[in-house]
This record gives C-alpha cells, sequence and structure tokens, in this order.
C-alpha cells in the first residue's frame, strides 16, 4: 500500500472521534513495519488520550523501526496528556508522515522539529485537503474563534419544510432520519431556534441505536426565554446538555427557573434580530465547540446565512413538492441582487432510500 492509502486509513480513523473530542482536534494514528499494521488509534472521548498514544500501547514493542501515519502534526506540548512527539521518539518509529502542520501556536511546526532533531524522517502534505476537512472546526476555532456551522435542512424539491398549515412529518423518508441522527453525533452542538423549540418540542438527541451516548449539547436560541419549562429540553437537562443562548436583560426569575432545571444561560447582546449570533458562536467556540448543526428553522437558518456563519450546508431532498403556498426551509434574505446571493460548492450527491442528501460548502 502507498503513503496515501495509509493515510486515508488515519483519516478514516480520525473522522470516528468527529463530535466527542471537543476541545481538542480529532487524531488518527496507524503504524505500519514491514508492509503490516501494527497499531492504529484515534483521539478518544474528551479528547484524550491522543491517538498516537493509543496506537502505539497497541503496536508495543513492534512499533521500533515502523512510520506513523498521522492525521495531523503530533502535539509537542504538555496538556492533559504528554507530548505525542515525547511518545513516537521514545517508542523508536523511523518515520512519521503527515498531512498538515498544526496551527495551534503551542504545536505550528515544532513538533516537527522536534521529531526531526530525533533523527526521525518527516514526510508532509500526503492529504492536506482531507486532513483540513476534518479538523475545520478546530481551526475555525483557533483562527476565527467560532466553531464551524453546519446547516441541515429536510425540504421537498422545491425547498419546503411544511404545508402552509405547519405539517412537517414526515417529508423525508426513515433512511434521511437516520442520517440526520447521525450527523447530530458527528457535531458537538446541534442548535435550534425558539419557535421551532415550542412548535416540535425536539428532544435532539442521537437516537441511533449504539449512539445514544454521542449526543451533542443542545442549544436553542431563545432571546426572550419562552422555551417552556414543561418542555423535554429543560426535562431532559440533567441527562443532556442544554444551552439557551439569550438576551442579558432577561427576567431574573425566568433566569432562575431556567438555572435551576439545569439549563446553562449564555447570554450575549440584543439585536433587532434578537440575540447577536456572532458573540453567540464565539461563547459556543470559548466553551470549547468546534462543530455545530444547525437543524432550523426558517428564521434561524435565514439569520445565520444573512452573517455568513455557516460553512456547509446537508440537504436532504424528498420527491415531493408542496408549492407556494408551503413554508420555507429558509425565511427570506432580503436580497435584491443575484450577485449578493451565497455562493456554496457541491461538495457530495448520493441517494439516502428515496430521498437525496447534497452537501455543500461555502465557496472562498
Amino acid at each position: 500500500m502507498s503513503d496515501i492509502a495509509y493515510m486515508r486509513a488515519a483519516l478514516a480513523l480520525a473522522r470516528r472521534g468527529l463530535g466527542t473530542v471537543w476541545p481538542n482536534p480529532t487524531v488518527g494514528c496507524v503504524l505500519v513495519k514491514d508492509g503490516a499494521v501494527v497499531g492504529r488509534g484515534w483521539t478518544q472521548p474528551g479528547g484524550r488520550p491522543h491517538g498516537e498514544t493509543v496506537a502505539l500501547d497497541r503496536a508495543g514493542a513492534a512499533a521500533r523501526g515502523a512510520t506513523a501515519y498521522v492525521s495531523l502534526e503530533p502535539c509537542c506540548h504538555w496538556g492533559k496528556t504528554p507530548p505525542c512527539t515525547d511518545a513516537l521518539i521514545a517508542a523508536g518509529v523511523a518515520r512519521v508522515v503527515l498531512p498538515i502542520e498544526d496551527p495551534d501556536p503551542r504545536v505550528s511546526g515544532q513538533g516537527i522539529a522536534r521529531l526531526e532533531a530525533a533523527g526521525i524522517e518527516v514526510t508532509r502534505g500526503v492529504c492536506a485537503d482531507e486532513a483540513r476537512e476534518i479538523n475545520a472546526g478546530f481551526f475555525l476555532k483557533l483562527h476565527e474563534e467560532r466553531p464551524l456551522v453546519t446547516l441541515k435542512l429536510a425540504t421537498t424539491l422545491d425547498g419546503k419544510i411544511a404545508t402552509a398549515s405547519g405539517e412537517s412529518k414526515w417529508i423525508t423518508g426513515s433512511l434521511a432520519r437516520d442520517r440526520g441522527h447521525l450527523l447530530r453525533a458527528n457535531h458537538d452542538a446541534v442548535m435550534i431556534g425558539v419557535n421551532t423549540a415550542v412548535a416540535d418540542d425536539p428532544q435532539l438527541t442521537c437516537r441511533l441505536p449504539g449512539l445514544e451516548h454521542r449526543s451533542p449539547v443542545r442549544v436553542v436560541v431563545d432571546s426572550r426565554l419562552r422555551l417552556p419549562l414543561t418542555s423535554k429540553l429543560v426535562a431532559e437537562a440533567g441527562s443532556a446538555p442544554t444551552w439557551l443562548v439569550t438576551r442579558q436583560d432577561n427576567d431574573s426569575y425566568r433566569r432562575e427557573a431556567f438555572q435551576l432545571a439545569g439549563v446553562e444561560l449564555i447570554e450575549v447582546p440584543a439585536t433587532e434580530a434578537g440575540v447577536d449570533l456572532r458573540e453567540a458562536m464565539r461563547e459556543l467556540a470559548r466553551r470549547g465547540v468546534t462543530r455545530v448543526l444547525a437543524e432550523g428553522g426558517a428564521a434561524l437558518a435565514a439569520q445565520l446565512v444573512r452573517l455568513g456563519l455557516v460553512d456547509r450546508i446537508a440537504w436532504f431532498r424528498a420527491p415531493k413538492l408542496i408549492g407556494g403556498d408551503g413554508r420555507a426551509g429558509v425565511a427570506p434574505l432580503g436580497l435584491d441582487q443575484l450577485s449578493g446571493a451565497p455562493v456554496f460548492e457541491r461538495v457530495s450527491l448520493e441517494t439516502v432510500g428515496e430521498d437525496v442528501l447534497e452537501t455543500l460548502k461555502r465557496s472562498a
């Protein structure tokens, strides 16, 4: 197998950590010796131990003289775990192959330098674009102090999420709904607007068999604390973290009632649209969140798009039409000219049961 094939195996391992390792990046590691894989690992929940450490522990003495394929530059600083560079050096690996440097200023090339100083051959740039995509949320948190935002839509062919009367269950089929739960498992937080929370009374958990423990933090944008205290989100706040993004000037008794129920309030400045979503994203990043799945509704989707906060779109489309009297998946954006429309690039298009999932990323 080639360096590319082994690196893609390491990247596949790294993807397993998405949604569970924040505030850390997710890293996969494959150890190869004499053409055989002798160890593999990925970052464990909570960000430790790191992928390299797991792989080295599994390889044991077989790691000496091996090549380590690591999906991100190994760390070289002490945090909650020892430096991975030191572990690789102590294990006696002969070569390290990696795609990109870690932009964390505590690492940023220093890990590579330490490996090379120890006489380990370092090969860089293998599958770099794929590696950047996996940890795009972590990089955004470092560079822009906000998480990556994926807007998830489930609509008819004409972009409607409900009939004029509000009926919406179910537009897409069961396989598409299961894929939506998998998206929740791969994100640190899932976000909805308060109108959706009131109308649907959702749980926002991952309910795929075997992945129930992968449920993200539930975030509701609720400027005036309208979420009912009897809602499932509040009732289950003790077992599934629930955060409300709200204004700073709400009634103190209402605030206290949510806090006593175990709900965390994230208070940000008010705007005409309700709350300052840019500041809300910064607050999420300060809490370590790197990936947010925005599930609705239409007003929240439009606000995120208008502010340039949508980085990816996961658009499920059912082979149905509702027509102009249906409810749109994205509220009006206030565009006067087509040149002002946000542009996205198609990343993939796949069939999910009777529906289609189109994945897009924001154009550079």
